[in-house]
């Protein structure tokens, strides 16, 4: 990547990206965020420049720079990333830590953060827009979805098959072959030994169904 990079979101997550991006001698053009408060400030040095939807700066994007959405919340995330589909035409760029480990034959997709110490193993799958937090391992022939958020620590064993907007917290196991349906929540320390309904909520060990 020979261009800058705008970040979206002026946050924690925005600053982690921020070191991603750092560590693999990439350019912050600025950052983005509809917090008006934030606007003519800086954050680890980097201008937060204006407001997501401010074609002052948007129009940078696919011509002088790149775009990365740093925002955890996904129906914000996908509005973002909707807006950049439609006004831009362009995909967010990954954020893959030079301190992350991705096989050759993994394939990933576009706009994911993938943290420190990360591990995507030999033929497995990350879709788009997907968060895998710090330690976090996704192994060989496991496949996640669009906008799944993997916890800091957990593992998803050989031969899962995580759906689209799934959100697995810290230090969960899921064990191998296992299907989690789409939307389906994940609750942290859980280890998931049987398939998961679609818009499920799960938790403890063994993982069972918590209603709400």
């Amino acid at each position: 990547m020979k261009n800058p990079v705008m970040i979206f979101g002026a946050n924690n997550m925005g600053r982690a990206a921020r070191d991603i991006f750092d560590s693999n001698e990439i350019m912050i053009y600025g950052f983005l965020d509809d917090d008006a408060k934030l606007h003519g400030t800086e954050m680890d040095e980097i201008s937060v420049l204006g407001a997501t939807y401010d074609d002052g700066f948007l129009k940078y994007i696919g011509k002088k720079c790149e775009a990365f959405v740093a925002i955890d919340d996904n129906k914000y995330r996908k509005s973002i990333v909707k807006m950049l589909n439609e006004r831009r035409k362009v995909m967010p760029v990954n954020a893959i830590h030079q301190a992350s480990v991705i096989a050759n034959t993994a394939y990933i997709g576009h706009g994911n953060f993938i943290n420190m110490g990360a591990r995507v193993a030999d033929n497995a799958k990350v879709g788009n827009h997907c968060i895998l937090n710090t330690n976090s391992v996704v192994d060989y022939s496991a496949e996640l979805g669009d906008f799944v958020q993997l916890g800091a620590g957990s593992v998803i064993n050989t031969g899962v098959h995580v759906g689209n907007e799934v959100f697995i917290g810290s230090g969960v196991t899921i064990v191998s072959g296992i299907k989690i349906g789409k939307g389906a929540r994940i609750g942290a320390g859980s280890v998931v030994i049987a398939d998961v309904e679609a818009g499920k909520t799960v938790f403890g060990n063994p993982a069972q169904v918590v209603e709400r």
